[in-house]
């Protein structure tokens, strides 16, 4: 009986995908075609890989747990139902991003039915980390990107004025002393801020024990995307104004990203060292556990 469940949630991972071929296929093509889904690629080898690493730790914990796993699985089932019979108002990408959640939660549904709650709740973060696979609607990417460009803007500003440059700012267009520039939405740095934030998580989770240092970090993972993208602009308008205009259209403009997305992985580095310190240091020592013989 043990060893069928595996055999069990191949199947059951098998036909889902048989089933949902279809929107699993247009998601990897997504992907490969637009910036902003790019970390998609990513997420399910590096679930794999986290369950992999857990799972000679946690083999023996095995436990069905048919009724949690039951719910889930016929949540998924009422949630593809319902969005077969309400397609009127939704989108193309919308219709997409409730497949592939539906998709996942019955890869999640599947693994607690055939394995139990306790290891499902032992693998959470791989588990959970599968939705990232889900493509952000339409709707819900616009704003993140307008919320990118006007951070980007700020952020921008205020490195200008800290270096002493006189800057004015009207909305997303930035004026300084021989160059106006408006951060479009190719400033908004969408890919390299999602990635950054994606890496984060994995290395939080590798590097750090605590749920809240992890979570520390991941958050701030988001405005250090923002400056990130700051410093960015900020460089180039320097470059371009004080040594040769050609930075402006020139390779850092336009294939630089992998520069600043350096220096914010290099920042995220330096906090998960001053957590994981102050996380070492605060383990007992072996000397002053009372649990030691």
């Amino acid at each position: 009986m043990k060893e069928s469940r595996p055999i069990l949630f191949m199947a059951y991972l098998f036909g889902s995908v048989l089933v949902a071929w279809s929107p699993l296929l247009r998601t990897f093509r997504l992907a490969l075609e637009n910036d902003a889904y790019t970390h998609i690629l990513l997420i399910l080898p590096l679930s794999i890989s986290f369950i992999y690493m857990d799972w000679k730790w946690l083999r023996n914990d095995v436990r069905p747990s048919l009724r949690f796993g039951s719910v889930i699985l016929s949540i998924v089932v009422v949630i593809v139902l319902l969005s077969r019979w309400h397609t009127d108002w939704m989108t193309t990408d919308l219709r997409l991003s409730i497949s592939m959640f539906a998709l996942v939660a019955w890869w999640i549904g599947s693994f607690v039915f055939c394995f139990g709650a306790r290891v499902a709740r032992s693998l959470l973060f791989p588990l959970c980390f599968l939705f990232w696979m889900v493509p952000i609607p339409s709707f819900a990417l616009n704003e993140i990107v307008v919320w990118l460009q006007q951070g980007s803007a700020l952020a921008t500003r205020l490195l200008f004025a800290a270096v002493g440059v006189p800057v004015i700012q009207d909305g997303l267009a930035l004026s300084i002393p021989g160059l106006t520039l408006e951060v479009a939405q190719e400033c908004s740095s969408i890919r390299s801020s999602l990635m950054l934030l994606v890496t984060t998580m994995v290395l939080a989770q590798l590097l750090l024990r605590s749920p809240w240092r992890r979570a520390v970090v991941i958050a701030l993972a988001i405005p250090l995307s923002v400056a990130k993208n700051g410093l960015r602009i900020f460089t180039i308008a320097m470059l371009g104004t004080r040594v040769d205009p050609g930075f402006l259209t020139g390779k850092l403009h336009h294939q630089g990203g992998v520069v600043f997305f350096s220096i914010a992985l290099i920042c995220v580095f330096f906090l998960l060292w001053i957590l994981r310190r102050a996380e070492q240091r605060a383990l007992p020592s072996p000397a002053m556990n009372p649990l030691r013989p």
